[in-house]
């Protein structure tokens, strides 16, 4: 049936729920295209019949580019919701995608994560002083600042006294969550140079702004009392 395979790409995207990212089908939009190159030669040897007195051909001219029309649609779809969830993966993974996602990405999707993850870290360069601004972090509003935690064995626990002329509430853990590592990770660098080893089962006190990225990354999971 006309149109059949790009309708197939679209199928497949909206069977992805959640936003994820099904392997980029080349060989079916390769069909779909030569679809289209067959559909638009058929119509161009058939309008030229048509001029000279064919019009039982109009009918199917029409039809042939409605199809021509409805292809076209489908792919443009198909590559736009591509890249919005790619764009979304950004948001949600950091600047670097797990390997098992950028397999399922062609060369093209690959090239415009990179471009666009250097347009984002242009901008967030651009505002907020001299620092910045990393706006991938506090996607969401916390429902609290100061989580309790507990370990398979004693962390250090960094302690940011606040200026007692701003607050009251000296030697309080700032923004912390208790986190647990899913997997071995490696050395995590704090802000103060303090380093914690994120080994698979160990719990921490860790900024929340440190974990986010990590936990959305599968690295990390918040433990919620």
């Amino acid at each position: 049936m006309a149109g059949e395979r790009a309708v197939g790409l679209v199928r497949e995207l909206r069977g992805a729920a959640g936003g994820n990212l099904p392997p980029f089908r080349a060989e079916g939009l390769r069909q779909a295209l030569e679809e289209m190159r067959s559909l638009y030669e058929r119509n161009q040897a058939d309008v030229s019949e048509a001029k000279s007195g064919r019009t039982d051909l109009i009918f199917l001219i029409r039809f042939r580019h409605c199809c021509l029309l409805r292809n076209q649609r489908c792919i443009l779809a198909y590559l736009y919701d591509r890249l919005l969830r790619i764009r979304a993966l950004r948001w949600e993974y950091g600047s670097i995608l797990p390997n098992t996602i950028q397999f399922h990405m062609s060369a093209e999707e690959v090239e415009w994560f990179s471009r666009y993850k250097k347009s984002l870290a242009t901008y967030m360069r651009s505002v907020g002083g001299e620092e910045g601004l990393d706006l991938t972090q506090d996607i969401k509003p916390p429902k609290s600042l100061y989580i309790e935690a507990e370990a398979e064995r004693v962390c250090q626990v960094v302690h940011r006294p606040w200026d007692q002329s701003t607050s009251a509430f000296p030697g309080l853990l700032y923004c912390s969550w208790q986190v647990r590592c899913l997997r071995d990770y490696g050395e995590l660098e704090i802000d103060d140079g303090t380093t914690v080893l994120l080994k698979k089962n160990s719990q921490h006190f860790l900024p929340r702004w440190k974990c986010e990225q990590l936990i959305r990354q599968g690295v990390l999971e918040h433990i919620l009392s």
